[in-house]
């Protein structure tokens, strides 16, 4: 789906957030599904059965059910479910699909996009039709890179993930700042080489490209958009030496900052 146009995307009417009654059940039908069905769960306990394969849910468990798929579900009574179901069809031949199920890591914007979707059909909304589609393009992309993340995190923990993505952040939000490796460390709570090895393993890129990465996108930003000159935006970025600023852009761009701006 990720290369699907949004006016690909066909909105049906099922769509909504329910807390699941206390005697709810979700039962197996003799036709599977004809289309798509995006299953989130807020919260809650339950046990959703995909094609015969159980699953234990509970906060962030996320389906994608696929056309032809048989479902049924129950729940815990005392914790009952609380979803957000969204039924779609793609008129075109799609690959890329995300796959059936996982556990969302991160769970904040995935469900700010569910609850903008549902808000748009709860009343008549100005071209809802137009903004739904792309927040369904914007939700299977969010799965599909939840799946590409998924392999190299699942060696470590949550928690530990959610800290290097914190650091990964910090680092982002100051990029003319001196990051030595051991103050990205001691930020984390880790060893210098233990937190080396884990932040290449989550985020792709060695401390050192990360921290050079973001340098250099945000000189970009400010050639182009700031109205600085290369001398301004070295100096802002922490270089010393311009020469060795115009090397190192030139390095990652392919072009020298005078080009940029």
């Amino acid at each position: 789906m990720l290369h699907a146009s949004p006016s690909s995307f066909v909105i049906l009417p099922a769509l909504a957030k329910i807390v699941c009654e206390p005697g709810w059940k979700w039962q197996k039908r003799e036709k599977p599904l004809q289309n798509y069905d995006l299953f989130y769960v807020w919260s809650g306990e339950g046990t959703v059965v995909r094609r015969g394969v159980p699953y234990q849910v509970g906060q962030g468990s996320c389906f994608l059910f696929r056309p032809g798929d048989h479902t049924s579900a129950t729940h815990n009574p005392q914790k009952p479910l609380v979803l957000t179901y969204i039924h779609f069809d793609v008129a075109e031949d799609v690959t890329d699909i995300p796959e059936p199920y996982r556990v969302l890591s991160e769970t904040v914007e995935f469900e700010h996009l569910l609850a903008r979707y549902v808000r748009l059909f709860l009343v008549k909304t100005f071209a809802a039709q137009e903004e739904g589609q792309l927040i369904l393009k914007q939700l299977m992309i969010h799965l599909l890179r939840e799946d590409q993340v998924m392999p190299v995190e699942r060696h470590v923990s949550n928690q530990l993930a959610e800290v290097i993505h914190e650091v990964a952040n910090y680092v982002s939000q100051h990029p003319g700042a001196m990051h030595r490796v051991e103050d990205l460390a001691a930020r984390a709570g880790l060893s210098p080489r233990y937190f080396s090895i884990k932040f290449k393993e989550i985020t792709g890129s060695s401390v050192q490209s990360y921290v050079i990465r973001t340098r250099i996108e945000r000189a970009q930003h400010l050639l182009l958009y700031a109205g600085m000159n290369v001398t301004e935006v070295a100096d802002a970025l922490g270089y010393r030496d311009i020469f060795f600023f115009s090397r190192q852009f030139k390095q990652h761009t392919g072009k020298s900052p005078s080009e940029i701006r």
